[in-house]
């Protein structure tokens, strides 16, 4: 730690020397064992010895801490597999005179007092939930008493609470606003209320709501139980019940969908006041990287549901694969995907054959190492983009190519990308040599739609275990037959 006397420039090599001795570590463990980092960040001391001058002169303890943090910021920033616990945050809602109990680390160099470390676990899972794609996908969010104060059916919605002519108003505004943040970070916002949709629709259409009818991907505001209008939702848009969090103030409502839906994220939201709180502490849309695909999700979904209305106007589903002019971009793991791609092993549940799970540095490793055979896939139609929906990679021993993991997301199953991904994946195993490649099927309580993905595409089963876990096998040596029909591969 600097002293008074210290000039600049020693407090700068300082702090140059500290930053170094953490960087040379950080990078050894990368190198050695090619894993994700999570750095605590330095917390505020509990004393000061300068006062408030602390903060702001060179010379003071706080000044040379918010110093280093910064400099573990930027190289967060620069490194994709680093990530930054925010310890410090959690010291400060603790309280940092009771974060660090001076007699613990006197007597047992405890880094903060007992009490303090569920929070600080709590904290860090956050982020480990969030690197293992663990994180909800979307807010289902009842209206009355939630999104805004009164009730719409009763009290018309000139007379609802919301904007800023006082301070409940006020507080279900700044609510709205804190939602329509998490749209802009990919989470997707639905509704489900006990309400007719003509009032529910008239209360967000109000001139002061944050929230407009346009920012919900589905609306559910009818009569009907909670609990099925929370798994027809979840139908609808295609995800499961487990990535939604559902937000209302009743309580008996809440104890309705949480016992009815057991694998429904139902928090205890309290008073108004407290819902930013209660969804903001509890780490529900951790955040570790933001893709493209992350930007854009909502319109996708939104796209998804335009592309279902299509189908449902045509008898033959060719003649809508057809007109949908898909376009497939299926090529080997490129740098700019490969976040995307991680995310995707750790998200996918439904379409994943092996349900192997890789962080971004696994994804690097494979994708660097030559004995791989990689493939993502990207679709786009006449709807817009679907960015990347699938990927697929196996080790080559001979000529002989094992599928380690296969997968898909859900929103574009049944359009032929499965089959456009088996066709270039057969092309680049015969281009290496390849005469046989090897499948399996590892089953999950989610993943039984593709238990028989393999012989559909045409492998022949050579062995399966009491538990269901299944070999397949593909001799590519005579000749292999292309099974995509509708999409245009790389054009």
């Amino acid at each position: 730690m600097p002293t008074v006397k210290d000039s600049k420039d020693t407090i700068e090599s300082m702090a140059e020397a500290e930053f170094a001795r953490f960087r040379k570590a950080w990078e050894g463990v990368a190198n050695r064992y090619h894993c994700t980092i999570i750095q605590n960040n330095f917390e505020q001391p509990f004393f000061r010895l300068m006062g408030n001058s602390d903060v702001s002169d060179i010379h003071g303890r706080l000044n040379y801490i918010n110093r280093l943090n910064e400099m573990f910021y930027g190289y967060s920033q620069n490194h994709e597999t680093f990530h930054i616990h925010d310890c410090n945050y959690q010291a400060s809602v603790y309280g940092i005179k009771r974060w660090a109990d001076p007699a613990d680390w006197y007597r047992y160099k405890y880094a903060m007092a007992v009490s303090a470390i569920p929070d600080f676990a709590f904290s860090l899972s956050h982020i480990i939930k969030s690197i293992y794609g663990k994180n909800k996908k979307a807010l289902t969010l009842d209206l009355d008493n939630t999104l805004w104060g009164g009730i719409v059916g009763d009290d018309g919605p000139e007379n609802i609470k919301i904007g800023q002519e006082d301070a409940v108003s006020e507080l279900y505004s700044e609510f709205q606003e804190y939602v329509k943040a998490h749209k802009d970070l990919g989470i997707l916002l639905t509704v489900n209320s006990k309400n007719d949709e003509e009032n529910a629709i008239a209360g967000l259409s109000r001139p002061d709501s944050v929230l407009k009818p346009d920012d919900f991907l589905v609306i559910k505001a009818n009569w009907e139980n909670k609990d099925r209008n929370l798994m027809a939702t979840a139908k609808e848009i295609n995800i499961g019940v487990d990535s939604l969090v559902f937000i209302d103030d009743n309580p008996a409502e809440r104890a309705i969908v949480r016992d009815s839906v057991k694998s429904s994220t139902v928090p205890e939201v309290g008073s108004p006041e407290s819902y930013i709180d209660v969804i903001d502490s509890n780490g529900f849309f951790e955040v570790t990287g933001i893709s493209d695909e992350d930007l854009k999700r909502n319109e996708m979904y939104k796209a998804n549901l335009a592309r279902q209305q299509v189908e449902d106007s045509f008898t033959d589903y060719g003649e809508y694969l057809t007109s949908l002019e898909m376009k497939g971009e299926i090529l080997p793991f490129a740098p700019m995907y490969l976040a995307r791609i991680a995310e995707l092993t750790n998200k996918s549940n439904q379409f994943n054959l092996t349900t192997r799970r890789c962080s971004l540095s696994e994804i690097e490793q494979i994708a660097s190492d030559g004995r791989y055979v990689t493939l993502y896939g990207k679709l786009t139609d006449k709807f817009g983009d679907n960015g990347v929906v699938s990927v697929a990679f196996g080790h080559v021993e001979g000529k002989i190519c094992d599928i380690d993991l296969w997968l898909m997301s859900c929103r574009v199953l049944k359009r032929d990308m499965e089959c456009a991904m088996m066709d270039e994946f057969v092309r680049l195993c015969r281009e290496r040599g390849v005469t046989t490649i090897v499948g399996h099927y590892y089953p999950t309580a989610k993943n039984k739609m593709v238990k028989d993905f393999f012989t559909d595409r045409g492998f022949t089963m050579a062995d399966e275990d009491g538990d269901g876990n299944r070999l397949y096998e593909l001799d590519i040596s005579a000749g292999y037959e292309n099974k995509n029909r509708y999409i245009k591969v790389n054009p």
